[in-house]
């Protein structure tokens, strides 16, 4: 397959791209700096420079054009302010899946978090990245054209994966490693019947490919 990932310099987005690229699918990563080109590359992914907070929905199309599958991975960071948890983690995601529709790249997937809503409450920073993930995520859903999934990871750790993890619906509040987000992304792309599901993931007891195995479907 060819897959796009948006955010492709990301921590997990880089472990997707060797991941996807040693299962011998051709992967291209969306980046905002040219010097973000040589870690990607070295991660096994061609590098697109294209700043999402300010490009065109035709040349986000234009990257898309011929792909297989889209992931959105991109995210403002720690340290941003809320504008631009807009301007990102919701604009640019809204923007991404629209590109996908209009160059016809069906599958899907967006790296949320854990409690994103919309009317989440609140006027921390963190209070406003919820509500872009939730209206991000809102947007996706309502995408017939789209075969989406959405990943909500918990508390995010640069922990080694153990490739053990709980995914479900709802899971409750717990970390997990970004490997192990990462390899589960990997999973979801090969589990097209995953399609329509919004999930949470923390570390658990369960292999990833029975658990992707165990939500397929339903």
């Amino acid at each position: 397959m060819r897959i796009v990932i948006a955010g492709g310099h990301g921590r997990i987005a880089r472990r997707l791209e060797r991941l996807l690229t040693a299962a011998g699918h051709e992967v291209a990563g969306i980046i905002r700096k040219l010097e973000q080109s040589a870690a990607v590359r070295e991660a096994g992914a061609e590098p697109v420079v294209l700043d999402m907070e300010s490009a065109s929905l035709e040349m986000v199309a234009a990257v898309l054009q011929g792909a297989d599958a889209a992931v959105f991975a991109a995210g403002a960071g720690p340290g941003s302010g809320a504008a631009r948890k807009d301007t990102v983690d919701r604009d640019a995601a809204i923007l991404f899946a629209d590109a996908a529709e209009r160059a016809g790249v069906r599958r899907h997937l967006v790296v949320s978090s854990m409690g994103a809503d919309p009317e989440h409450k609140g006027d921390e920073v963190f209070d406003a990245y919820l509500r872009a993930k939730g209206a991000a995520d809102a947007h996706v859903r309502g995408k017939d054209s789209l075969d989406w999934t959405i990943l909500r990871p918990g508390m995010l750790t640069d922990d080694a994966g153990t490739g053990l993890v709980r995914l479900e619906a709802s899971t409750g509040r717990g970390p997990i490693p970004r490997d192990d987000v990462a390899a589960v992304l990997a999973e979801l792309l090969d589990t097209p019947a995953t399609a329509g599901l919004t999930l949470e993931l923390v570390s658990g007891n369960t292999p990833i490919p029975v658990a992707v195995r165990g939500v397929a479907g339903n």
